[in-house]
């Protein structure tokens, strides 16, 4: 007769049978985003406020040894993470993430490796000068008030950890050079010469307070500010001041050039890597600057001969600098004039670009503590600043330039297009890549000819002074940095090829000194995306749309060069369609 098993019995026992199948392992493109998901999110927690969650108490980042172990220690391991995943297996889309990503853990790394934090500082940004920034935020809520608060209280560990990588670096010989830091302790002084009370530039925010706070709790936090500005702020600002008046400034190393630093020339090719993000020497760089400078000197005679001028360019050049018509009379004035070329570019925004920020920005002027070292303006989210120090320095011929760089379509409409497209990760809605923000940022200067900003020959003329600058650091960067050029010779070469006033030339030249590799990123971004540009150009005919390509490029966010020429290959493929095609333009 027939025996039947209990089915649940013989279903346990096919199974014991059946031969095991672990789960499928993850594809490529879901390690990849564990791998940058967990590590973009701590990155975020170390790096001080968080952006997202107004109501959390700013932090001011931690920069201690342990700390910086811990970098060390988590970038080596999320590289070799990254190295061991096959790009050939990675999406279209992935590959991109992965060519981005990896960039900016090798930037990181290489900051550690080479200890950069034990060198905060450079010829215009400070970790000192980051702090006093949180002064000038927007208040508007009680919890606005109690989180700066919580960061006052903070600022003495805050700034000794940074003295003591400092007292690291200087042990060592890695600081800027001396002349660099000639006035830097100025913004440190003014802290505490001002005192605790109501006239320190950290009280600011509590001098008008908004009416929807009642009157007894804005008493309550005033007089906490005053408690700590006396018994935080001040002290750690005096204590700071000691030391960079005694030991840092006086100890600083005389030396101009990276090859100078510790290690120096390794350590000048990761900021060559890391902001020309190709495979460039210093020979190269020099090489190309010369050349892009006698193209430029050409179209500056040209141009120069169709305003008219009889004599040659330095003849012009000095006319430049020193002609009063050239100049604003008043800061109000200059800061006037930017705020009409930002308004007449909003006017023609629409017929070069298709995708359109919703972000707008402010126009004010460089804090007076900064202005005598900074740069004639700077520009981001929500902000555009220009520099009223020192007005016979300010040319206005060269304002539209400055505006269209730093405002919009530069930086100010760049950078929240990115941190607005909702299609990228975090890691590129977030950080910012030099080569590409800055070489956007100076195409949109030369862009400026063809939308018809520039309203005379001297407007022209100061566009291309201002391609000239940018030309002219590839050779100077290098020049310092690689080649032994000293101050004045830096300085003498942006003066016989630009029409930058001399105060402009010396803090520029300062500027190149203690921030190596930096300045080449501006003309080596421009020229990738004019060379993709003229590909398209050629390859799409009467297809090319100009609106299209601009919004291909800026949906990147910030990405190294080789990918803006894959983009514009797949925009080529794609018959000149952009990112948006069922968008109205």
């Amino acid at each position: 007769m027939t025996r039947f098993l209990p089915l649940g019995l013989a279903l346990t026992m096919l199974a014991a049978a059946a031969p095991l199948h672990a789960a499928p392992a993850p594809s490529a493109d879901a390690r990849l985003k564990a791998l940058y998901t967990s590590e973009y999110a701590w990155r975020r927690t170390i790096e001080g406020p968080d952006e997202d969650n107004k109501d959390a108490p700013p932090v001011l980042p931690d920069v201690g040894p342990a700390m910086q172990a811990a970098k060390l220690t988590r970038w080596t391991r999320t590289l070799a993470a990254l190295d061991a995943i096959r790009t050939a297996d990675l999406s279209p889309a992935g590959r991109v993430n992965y060519a981005v990503y990896r960039q900016q853990i090798v930037a990181l790394l290489n900051e550690q490796k080479f200890r950069d934090y034990e060198k905060p500082l450079n010829s215009d940004s400070s970790f000192w000068g980051n702090v006093a920034e949180a002064a000038r935020g927007d208040f508007v809520r009680e919890q606005d008030y109690r989180n700066y608060l919580a960061m006052l209280r903070s600022v003495p560990r805050f700034f000794d950890q940074n003295v003591v990588n400092m007292r690291a670096g200087l042990k060592r010989g890695f600081t800027p050079s001396r002349i660099t830091l000639k006035g830097r302790d100025i913004g440190v002084a003014q802290v505490v010469e001002a005192g605790s009370g109501e006239a320190s530039p950290f009280y600011a925010p509590f001098r008008t307070m908004p009416s929807a706070i009642p009157a007894a709790t804005q008493a309550l936090l005033r007089g906490e500010a005053i408690a700590a500005i006396r018994d935080q702020v001040v002290p750690a600002h005096r204590a700071l001041l000691a030391f960079l008046r005694d030991d840092y400034i006086p100890g600083a190393r005389t030396t101009l050039a990276a090859y100078d630093l510790p290690d120096g020339h390794a350590y000048y090719q990761s900021k060559i890597d890391e902001f020309t993000t190709e495979a460039r020497t210093a020979e190269e760089v020099h090489a190309i600057g010369l050349a892009e400078m006698a193209r430029i000197r050409t179209r500056m005679q040209a141009v120069m001969t169709a305003a008219g001028f009889k004599g040659d360019l330095p003849a012009f050049l000095t006319f430049l600098r020193t002609d009063p018509q050239f100049y604003a009379r008043t800061p109000q004035d200059l800061l006037d004039r930017a705020a009409w070329i930002a308004k007449t570019f909003d006017g023609k925004a629409s017929q070069w670009f298709g995708r359109l920020p919703r972000s707008r920005f402010a126009i004010r002027p460089v804090p007076a503590d900064l202005a005598p070292f900074y740069t004639g303006g700077r520009g981001g989210p929500g902000i555009y600043l220009v520099n009223t120090y020192n007005l016979p320095s300010r040319p206005l011929y060269s304002l539209a330039a400055l505006t269209l760089h730093e405002s919009a379509p530069g930086h100010a409409f760049q950078m929240p297009l990115a941190a607005e497209n909702k299609d990228l990760p975090a890691f590129r809605r977030d950080t910012y890549l030099s080569v590409y923000g800055e070489g956007w940022a100076l195409y949109c200067e030369a862009l400026g000819e063809e939308m018809g900003m520039y309203q005379t020959p001297y407007e022209v003329f100061g566009m291309l002074s201002y391609q000239a600058w940018r030309a002219s650091r590839l050779v100077v960067d290098t020049g310092i940095h690689a080649r032994g050029w000293s101050r004045e010779q830096a300085q003498r070469y942006l003066h016989d090829n630009t029409a930058l006033a001399d105060h402009e030339i010396e803090t520029e030249v300062d500027r190149y000194i203690a921030w190596p590799g930096q300045a080449l990123s501006y003309y080596m971004g421009a020229l990738a995306i004019q060379r993709a540009r003229a590909r398209a150009e050629k390859a799409l005919g009467a297809k090319f749309d100009i609106r299209a390509f601009h919004d291909a490029v800026l949906a990147l966010g910030s990405v190294p060069v080789p990918e803006i020429d894959r983009r514009i290959d797949r925009l080529i493929a794609d018959g000149g369609k952009g990112p948006y095609p069922d968008e109205e333009p």
